[in-house]
């Protein structure tokens, strides 16, 4: 069985954490498992956070959302496609 993950990196997370969040939220039928990360909490917290997704739906769809993330500057997604 195949599996579609997406790992988006975004460097610069307070000036883009929202509009992501917006294009994932539009997207949430797509996406079957989220997880945000970043580095650093409080009077620490850093500007580099990491997301990662389990897909749902088709392939031809994950490429579209992959795309829109890629669009925003400092933010960079990719697809990984795992078969177990």
């Amino acid at each position: 069985m195949k599996k579609d993950y997406m790992i988006i990196l975004i460097n610069a997370r307070k000036d883009e954490a929202v509009t992501v969040q917006k294009i994932l939220t539009e997207w949430g039928c797509f996406i079957k498992t989220r997880l945000g990360l970043h580095n650093g909490t409080l009077e620490d917290c850093t500007e580099n956070g990491t997301v990662f997704l389990e897909l749902a739906g088709t392939k031809e769809k994950h490429e579209e959302l992959c795309r829109k993330l890629n669009l925003l500057k400092g933010v960079s997604a990719k697809i990984i496609e795992m078969e177990a």
